[in-house]
């Protein structure tokens, strides 16, 4: 869905909200393939009237180019056309450009304790600056203290605590028939990998494997609420198929293996300073290898005992273009947050929204398989950015570009694993 119909949908969801009627919509909206039978089930076990439009619109941005145009066709067809004009024209608007901070001058007053003949005592300077409303608060400056390994704490995330944190990874294999999700062959040996490297790095880590999608999200409150408090740092790994949902600020969604969608931002914001207190301060580090495409296709498993060059031949071209739209494995792109975004935190994905992520059946997936060689020989050196950097140029080398690791990355220090 382009941009600006996103943001039609989205000024105009406060009135749609308020006014549709969401009862005609739903045989259409199958009718049509924007939406299959049990997504319509889900939608319509919302709640009220008002909860089912305002969940039908949010999910309306992922279901592609035609939704947009189609969405306005059913409303006329069916009584609503009010509506479609309405969408029509904050489609067609201009968006409002964003206002300026409020500036002001202030007088600042230059005082040296031996004054300069050239420089008048207290001279005076205007200089615009902010209002003090508008002005973002900054973090206080750690206390200067022990050295981490020769790095002086207030520049690097303090990693003293044995066991470092927490690590949980959700591994979903198998998923149910009516998912229409295939079974992503090559997921344990991710998961066996990235256990013993977190092991090594010394994390506490736990596994679960083929979960629905509100055991997920109870496997990850279960480690918000934790105690962090005598923890340095919080891991999160998933290894799912994945699709695009709407965001402000984490684009995707992992699927449980009821074939339910998870936001990434949900996932994150579980995690974030208000909702887990014991973590403030504290990198929260979040690795996704999932890949899926907007009809929640069955996915893509390169057979590794074909040559290389094979697996990367012309006849894998189409699949690896990104933006095109139905393909195996490739996410539509979706909007990139412009908004504040939590600190402490980085979310690594396998692959950046519209590109394919591939996995063989005997080796795992190109992202984990990078990942985990390349905390191996660079871990006890090198800041976790700099590593996922390495990351991303071996596996983009090695698909010749046709998948490129994407990472939203919020910390405000440098992060260095500690191996004892």
């Amino acid at each position: 869905m382009e941009e600006r119909q996103r943001r039609a949908l989205r000024r105009g969801r406060a009135r749609l909200v308020a006014a549709l009627r969401v009862e005609p919509l739903w045989e259409p909206l199958e009718q049509r393939g924007l939406f299959t039978r049990p997504m319509l089930e889900e939608l319509q076990s919302a709640g009220s009237r008002g909860e089912q439009a305002r969940q039908l619109i949010i999910d309306l941005e992922t279901r592609g180019k035609q939704a947009f145009p189609a969405f306005l066709s059913i409303l006329r067809d069916t009584g609503q056309g009010h509506l479609a004009e309405m969408l029509m024209q904050e489609c067609e608007s201009r968006p409002v450009p964003p206002q300026l901070p409020d500036l002001r001058p202030v007088e600042l007053e230059l005082q040296e304790a031996n004054q300069r003949k050239d420089v008048i005592p207290h001279e005076r300077l205007s200089i615009p600056v902010q209002a003090e409303s508008e002005r973002p608060r900054m973090p206080p400056v750690p206390a200067r203290g022990s050295a981490v390994d020769k790095r002086s704490r207030d520049q690097d995330y303090e990693m003293k605590a044995d066991p470092c944190g927490h690590c949980l990874i959700l591994n979903n294999v198998n998923f149910c028939r009516d998912s229409g999700l295939s079974t992503r062959e090559g997921s344990d040996i991710d998961c066996e990998k990235l256990e013993r490297r977190f092991k090594a790095l010394c994390f506490t880590v736990l596994t679960r494997r083929d979960l629905k999608a509100q055991e997920m999200v109870l496997e990850l409150l279960k480690l918000s609420r934790q105690d962090h408090s005598a923890l340095d740092c919080c891991i999160v790994v998933i290894l799912s198929h994945g699709c695009q949902t709407s965001h402000i600020q984490f684009p995707g969604g992992v699927y449980g293996t009821d074939g339910k969608p998870i936001p990434i931002e949900k996932i994150v914001n579980y995690f974030n300073g208000s909702s887990c207190p014991s973590l403030r301060g504290k990198p929260k580090l979040f690795f996704i290898q999932a890949c899926g495409g907007e009809q929640r296709d069955q996915g893509f498993v390169v057979d590794c005992d074909s040559p290389k060059e094979e697996a990367l031949g012309d006849s894998l071209e189409s699949d690896a273009i990104p933006f095109r739209v139905p393909s195996d494995n490739v996410d539509e792109p979706d909007a990139i947050a412009s908004l504040p975004t939590p600190s402490d935190i980085l979310v690594s994905y396998s692959t950046f929204p519209g590109f394919v992520s591939w996995r063989e059946k005997s080796s795992g997936s190109w992202y984990v398989e990078t990942l985990d060689s390349v905390l191996e020989q660079y871990a006890h050196s090198e800041d976790l950015l700099s590593m996922l950097v390495r990351v991303a140029h071996a596996v983009s080398a090695r698909g010749r570009y046709k998948q490129i690791p994407g990472c939203f990355n919020f910390l405000r220090k440098k992060f260095f694993f500690v191996c004892r």
